[in-house]
């Protein structure tokens, strides 16, 4: 029983992670109709930056709010200097963001010298259920990824800068003639995309070893999760993302990790066959 217990915690950790990963990126790509390359880098980024609070002996709480804030002024940046200038051209701008993550990645490459590197979690030691010990920081990221995602939702869903949002992801043109700004709307959105795999970055972290590469796979992951989901709605990317983080992180449990990994695509590219508009799609007109 306990083994079970700590399979299906662990498995509800990892997805809540890739649901993170998955709602910035999914937002990302429905507001500029583009697929953010750069966004495994955002959350290796998220990951340097609490590396950077331990090392400096700074707490390591105010890291994990730090690192999204961190990102989303870097995203906002590169949104304003480079990236918008691509928006009418999304196969050059998906090309663009590419070369963005390839120079993130290899300059935190050269700035850990290419290492794998421990960061402590914040929050250490385990809770006792009867007879069954769980991480605590496994719980705060489950805890924390719950709270970041309905706050998600209500701030794009019920609040005048929601609005805003979906009034320029439906019709651009009209939002513009409204006196919306949707280039600030654009780069406001890139930011909290940036944010969200920030934090990503942040929580993952002391799950694992930092190392240049660790956006990789998560990146993968988003992007079949968005393919799921599909662009366009904000529930879509998150139960595309809960399909994938539960596939990803349940199925090496069962077989061999590289097998698992090949499967994951298997299941993903059969599901988006039968399902070519999205998992919610019949809910849509």
């Amino acid at each position: 029983m306990e083994g079970a217990f700590q399979v299906i915690f662990g498995i509800l950790c990892w997805t809540s992670i890739i649901v993170l990963v998955v709602l910035g990126l999914g937002v990302i790509a429905s507001m500029m109709g583009i697929f953010n390359f750069a966004h495994g880098e955002f959350l290796l980024l998220g990951g340097y930056t609490l590396y950077l609070f331990h090392i400096w002996g700074l707490p390591l709480w105010l890291g994990i709010v730090a690192a999204p804030f961190v990102v989303a002024i870097i995203g906002v940046v590169l949104e304003r200097t480079i990236i918008h200038r691509f928006y009418a051209a999304p196969i050059v701008a998906m090309l663009g963001t590419y070369a963005i993550g390839v120079i993130i990645r290899e300059t935190v490459r050269g700035l850990i010298d290419g290492l794998y590197l421990r960061v402590p979690a914040p929050l250490v030691g385990m809770f006792a259920v009867g007879d069954i010990s769980i991480s605590k920081w496994r719980v705060a990221a489950i805890v924390m990824t719950i709270l970041v995602v309905a706050g998600s939702y209500l701030l794009l869903n019920r609040t005048s800068f929601g609005l805003r949002v979906r009034a320029s992801l439906e019709n651009p043109e009209l939002a513009r003639a409204s006196g919306i700004s949707t280039s600030q709307i654009y780069a406001v959105t890139f930011g909290f995309g940036a944010a969200l795999a920030g934090l990503a970055g942040a929580i993952v972290t002391p799950l694992m070893m930092l190392s240049a590469d660790m956006g990789l796979s998560f990146l993968i992951k988003g992007f079949l999760a968005v393919m799921l989901g599909d662009i366009g709605t904000f529930e879509g990317p998150v139960l595309g993302g809960g399909v994938i983080g539960a596939l990803a992180s349940g199925l090496p449990y069962a077989v061999n990790p590289i097998l698992a990994d090949v499967l994951v695509f298997i299941i993903a590219i059969v599901i988006v066959k039968m399902k070519p508009m999205g998992l919610l799609a019949k809910g849509r007109k």
